[in-house]
């Protein structure tokens, strides 16, 4: 059972479980006791096939908080780096290493930390006003939460540049003809457009879904021969589940597989 969080809702929804960013009168942005307790609601998913991330209200997250706890930082510099180390950069990881896929529906703004949260994701369906910003050339900061590692590989190096340097917003169209995010639609769609993307996950072989996670994740960096090598280890992990048994029997019944996640 979840905890009565204070700063996130936690719903299961079938096997999808929904977190939703809760600070909304803050646009969700993200304080430390936010990105604690989304850390723990992922640990604790208690049998969820999948995870939608979304927030509430105007905004999907306006960007980190470092006074949510109430802190005075002396030192802007010296108060990041540590928030960076001792609880955004352990949550993004946590986000990255689930076993099980993603999907973050952007309402309103994701900037900062908050575009990295949304783009951490599997995929990320934006609504109409949606939008992805990093802001932080504007207030003499770099980017992190892993942006300056996700922007490039999702867009390259002159349009990550271009985001990162001139700290302009990229609207959810933009970003979709981008290949930025997966799609853009109409805000009134787009709940109901993630929750079947994110059902449709959950319905899936759910091991095999999260060795591809996984092995998505390393082929950015690694060679041809170790994607390769990390592809057969991965369908001999994949291959053993009774989700690819059932998977055989219905392709050879010619009726649709019903994946139970293991």
């Amino acid at each position: 059972m979840m905890p009565d969080f204070q700063t996130i809702t936690a719903e299961r929804q079938g096997d999808v479980l929904v977190l939703t960013l809760n600070r909304p009168d803050r646009l969700n942005a993200a304080s430390l006791e936010l990105a604690d307790e989304l850390a723990e609601a992922l640990d604790r998913r208690d049998g969820a096939r999948a995870v939608l991330l979304t927030g509430a209200g105007r905004a999907f997250c306006s960007g980190a908080d470092l006074q949510g706890r109430g802190e005075r930082i002396a030192s802007v510099g010296q108060g990041s780096h540590r928030a960076l180390t001792r609880t955004y950069n352990p949550l993004m990881m946590k986000l990255a290493e689930l076993e099980v896929p993603t999907v973050a529906a952007v309402n309103g703004a994701a900037a900062g930390i908050g575009c990295s949260l949304a783009l951490a994701c599997d995929f990320v369906v934006a609504g109409a006003s949606g939008y992805f910003l990093q802001a932080f050339v504007n207030i003499g900061l770099v980017p992190d939460g892993g942006a300056s590692w996700m922007l490039t590989r999702l867009v390259g190096k002159a349009r990550a540049t271009e985001m990162m340097m001139l700290g302009e917003r990229i609207g959810a169209e933009q970003a979709a003809q981008w290949g930025l995010i997966h799609k853009a639609v109409a805000d009134a769609a787009l709940m109901p457009e993630a929750l079947a993307l994110a059902a449709r996950l959950a319905a899936g072989p759910t091991v095999a879904l999260g060795v591809m996670r996984r092995n998505l994740q390393l082929a950015m960096d690694g060679g041809y021969a170790d994607a390769l090598g990390r592809e057969a280890a991965g369908q001999r992990i994949a291959g053993e589940t009774g989700d690819a048994m059932e998977g055989a029997q219905a392709f050879l019944q010619k009726r649709k597989a019903e994946f139970r996640g293991a």
